[in-house]
């Protein structure tokens, strides 16, 4: 049940909407347009252009597919955000919100394998650990899906009870479903697990990468430093755009509470900034792209090949 409060205000009759209308559904129309172009290029690129696969790429072709299919539920939040619309078909409500999350702990899941792979590539450079094989990463992205997908199922029972208790017409967003304490209690175990544990595993991995790579430029007298600096970029970025995202979604949960018996202007201003956290979170599917060229020299230079070869056919052609 949600808390019973007293309307001292009128807060959630300006804010919200403003924040929907004017930041929400821009904000998801420019993440697409931008995303949906790189990480089309990438998927292409993957299945056209690269000869030869390496575990690398199987993870981060998951990756790009992830937030290739997120990436296309956008136009349908901007276009409901800018004409204030509250109603969805369940069924919309359902996939969208489901895929949303999905995506959202697949890529720092993927994000974190592909830097235990470049730690290990470092020590075993001829690739003979067994979690350096195409065969390996496959059963990895498989378990990988099916972990992620058992860690969401339970925000389909939460939203298919909220779809109930709003006769099936309003979708709300995960901070505004159900009962509070229910859902915050799911929310922290999914914060530890779904994002803290891949977060520290992808921190980790850089680190030991440093250790391996101290050690080879004290025998070699050659600087390593490229590998780690990419696994440490994409630990900041996620821990950049998740940290505020998966905070004020506890901070909102938590204020839904009853005991607490917060005002509703506080309520509306801890959901007002909860908003503004919500397209930075998953802004990190705009940003991928840019790891996949920079974490695997075969896929940029394939890419290259093919523009040269598309280049030539249209110069040699009459």
């Amino acid at each position: 049940m949600r808390p019973n409060i007293t309307m001292d205000s009128n807060c959630s009759d300006v804010i919200t909407p403003i924040l929907e209308r004017l930041y929400l559904s821009p904000m998801y129309g420019l993440e697409f347009t931008i995303g949906f172009i790189g990480n089309l290029v990438v998927v292409l690129g993957y299945i056209f252009c690269l000869p030869a696969w390496k575990s690398t790429n199987v993870y981060l072709f998951n990756l790009s597919v992830s937030d290739l299919i997120f990436l296309c539920t956008l136009p349908e939040l901007s276009y409901n955000y800018a004409h204030n619309q509250k109603k969805f078909s369940f069924a919309l409500c359902v996939v969208n919100r489901y895929i949303l999350h999905v995506n959202m702990y697949s890529s720092i899941l993927f994000m974190m394998w592909v830097s235990v792979d470049r730690f290990l590539l470092l020590c075993h450079p001829q690739r003979e650990h067994i979690l350096l094989t195409v065969k390996a990463s496959l059963c990895i992205t498989i378990l990988n899906w099916i972990w992620v997908n058992a860690q969401i199922a339970p925000l389909i029972v939460f939203i298919i009870q909220d779809l109930k208790q709003n006769d099936w017409t309003a979708c709300h967003d995960f901070g505004s479903l159900g009962e509070a304490r229910v859902t915050l209690i799911y929310t922290i175990v999914l914060t530890i697990t779904g994002y803290v544990l891949p977060l520290v595993g992808m921190f980790l991995s850089s680190q030991r990468m440093v250790s391996v790579l101290v050690k080879r430029e004290e025998l070699l007298g050659t600087s390593f430093q490229r590998p780690v600096r990419i696994v440490r970029a994409a630990a900041i970025m996620f821990l950049v755009l998740y940290t505020p995202i998966h905070i004020m979604r506890i901070v909102r949960l938590a204020s839904r509470l009853p005991e607490l018996n917060l005002s509703h202007c506080v309520l509306d201003y801890i959901n007002a900034v909860y908003i503004v956290t919500r397209p930075i979170g998953f802004a990190h599917s705009v940003i991928n792209p840019v790891f996949y060229f920079l974490m695997t020299d075969s896929f940029k230079e394939a890419l290259q090949d093919k523009w040269k070869q598309i280049k030539r056919m249209l110069l040699t052609s009459p």
